[in-house]
């Protein structure tokens, strides 16, 4: 499957993140199958930031995030393999699991 995106809120549709822009980003996680939140940064305070396309996230971020132009608010839905596959994350994903991310683009900085 990959990853698939389900827009909530257009962006400005002119600025799209390149591999190796830095990245702003408020997200919060969630089991598919369940709907379980298993991490938020919107509960921590602070917006997420990271470098894209560099393999720092998961690829099914690398690859959804990079769809998405500034502004944009969206679901991406992430097959396990796109995500943390059967490993997992102790504690928090289950092996295998596929998860729903709601992400908005805050910034793109070279």
């Amino acid at each position: 499957m990959g990853v698939t995106k389900e827009v909530l809120r257009a962006g400005d549709g002119t600025n799209f993140p390149t591999s190796g822009n830095n990245l702003v980003m408020h997200y919060v996680g969630t089991l598919a199958s369940n709907g379980q939140k298993f991490d938020s940064s919107i509960d921590k305070g602070r917006p997420f930031r990271f470098k894209i396309g560099v393999g720092k996230v998961i690829r099914g971020w690398d690859e959804g995030v990079m769809t998405m132009s500034l502004g944009e608010k969206a679901i991406l839905h992430i097959s396990s393999d796109f995500g943390y596959g059967a490993r997992g994350v102790q504690g928090y994903i289950p092996a295998n699991a596929d998860l729903d991310f709601e992400v908005e683009l805050l910034e793109i900085n070279p």
